[in-house]
């Protein structure tokens, strides 16, 4: 069916922007609402983390968070929402154009959060961690960043709230994407590529690994909490841009500006998929809904998560204890994982190359009310491709993988002859891509897909938990 056709009576905005006074004053928590909890973070000798353990590596109220399975709401601080003001509410679109090229009775929505100087919707935590860094009395902060969009985002927050920022850029991306750098050192922060010489993991992972070193997120995270540790004076704390609870809570402002949009239209969407590769902005997106879902207001909606090929931790991963990090310094999260140790390919989602997920995605995904689907580059590409032509957005590769899945959702309602409303999280923009869109444009682009056997040496470095797991992550 051709992409063009003619135009028909638009009944509902093409892009809806709730008021300023509609940005939500609170972030909403899911795992409240959860009827089974997420599995506590451990130490590696199997204790349950305390708060008096995190404390050395994350700042004060945002241990709090991590730690609170049962407070529904958290105020956003009042120089948080100040911020938001600045770019938010972002937009809720009907994508026409592309229902009409699929020819499908569907209505395909998507919350586009690519309205900001990072481009992403990463900004939406970063503000929140460097705030509370800020009033902390902190002096540095420090992060890790895959494609970009995280370290970019809290490059800006720090600017703002006047720390000094150190980020740790897995290499691969940090070659690829030289402008994403140059925008993080423009708001002051200082970039390495990981792994690196500077630091005692990245000396390592590069004896132990020197016909490899494209680097991984693990990889980075570790580089990124050791130099947190050794700032002097305790003055430094890590701060992570996926995975972890608070960072999923921050990203609820997502959803529930898309909740409150669509109840002006008096929408309510029977799908709801976004991109995973920690799991924060899918997190966000969905909360109220999956909320709706838990509750028993809304049971019948499903969400879908939508990973890589390549790095595949929800659709055949394990669901185990393992290190956030590949050199072990982090406490254990119970997630699905791909194992610590995992070396993804250096495809061109930097984002999503990740080897766990996000224990509170993890978590729904294991009780049956969240489906995973992964997906290959080449396909993520051409889907990206053709959206950008039809509603003038070139996404960023991650947020392509939420499209091709929506797509492939509308095209089955073109088949079945169902009406069904979907929404998708449009997560940030492409424009900093441009060298994998190039090289999907000449062809030159590859999809890898590991092996059992690759798989089986990721597994083979999740840890055994006394009391609680053997090692590889069996029970």
């Amino acid at each position: 069916m051709s992409d063009v056709q003619t135009t028909t009576h638009a009944t509902e905005p093409y892009r809806l922007y709730l008021n300023e006074d509609q940005i939500p004053k609170r972030w909403y928590n899911l795992r409240a609402d959860m009827p089974e909890k997420p599995d506590p973070i451990r130490l590696p000798n199997g204790a349950v983390a305390t708060h008096a353990d995190l404390a050395p590596v994350f700042a004060d109220k945002l241990v709090d968070q991590e730690l609170d399975d049962e407070t529904p709401y958290f105020d956003i601080p009042a120089g948080v929402l100040e911020m938001y003001k600045v770019y938010r509410p972002s937009p809720l679109c009907r994508a026409y154009n592309l229902e009409r090229a699929l020819g499908t009775p569907a209505k395909i929505f998507y919350k586009f959060e690519g309205n900001n100087t990072s481009g992403s919707h990463k900004l939406n935590s970063a503000l929140a961690q460097a705030y509370y860094a800020h009033e902390q009395g902190l002096s540095t902060i420090t992060t890790e960043t895959g494609a970009g969009q995280w370290g970019t985002a809290l490059a800006e927050a720090a600017a703002h709230y006047h720390l000094d920022l150190d980020v740790f850029m897995v290499r691969c991306s940090y070659e690829q994407k030289p402008f994403r750098r140059n925008i993080m050192e423009t708001f002051g922060a200082n970039v390495t590529p990981s792994p690196s010489d500077s630091t005692e993991v990245g000396r390592r992972m590069l004896a132990e690994h020197p016909e490899d070193a494209s680097g991984s997120l693990g990889t980075a995270i570790s580089e990124a909490v050791e130099r947190a540790l050794h700032v002097p004076e305790n003055r430094g704390r890590y701060q992570l841009g996926s995975v972890l609870n608070q960072v999923v809570l921050h990203q609820s402002i997502i959803g529930l500006e898309s909740y409150e949009a669509l109840r002006e239209l008096g929408e309510y969407p029977d799908i709801v998929i976004g991109c995973a590769g920690g799991g924060s902005n899918l997190g966000g997106l969905i909360a109220p809904f999956m909320r709706d879902k838990l509750t028993g207001v809304h049971p019948d909606t499903r969400f879908i998560a939508v990973e890589p090929a390549s790095c595949p931790s929800l659709t055949r991963g394990r669901y185990a204890y393992d290190f956030a990090d590949t050199g072990q310094t982090c406490p254990l999260c119970k997630m699905y994982t791909l194992g610590n140790g995992f070396i993804p390919s250096p495809d061109h989602a930097g984002g999503l190359r990740y080897h766990g997920m996000s224990p509170i995605v993890s978590k729904l995904h294991h009780d049956g009310y969240l489906d995973a689907e992964a997906v290959l580059q080449t396909d993520v590409f051409a889907a990206a491709e053709r959206f950008a032509k039809l509603e003038t957005i070139l996404p960023a590769p991650e947020s392509a993988h939420a499209i091709l899945v929506a797509m492939r959702e509308a095209e089955k309602c073109r088949e079945t002859g169902e009406a069904k409303t979907i929404l998708f999280g449009l997560t940030g923009t492409g424009y900093f891509d441009m060298v994998a869109y190039d090289k999907f444009n000449r062809g030159e682009m590859e999809d890898h897909v590991p092996s059992d056997e690759e798989l089986e040496r990721g597994f083979a470095t999740i840890p055994a938990v006394p009391g609680i797991q053997e090692a590889g992550g069996l029970a």
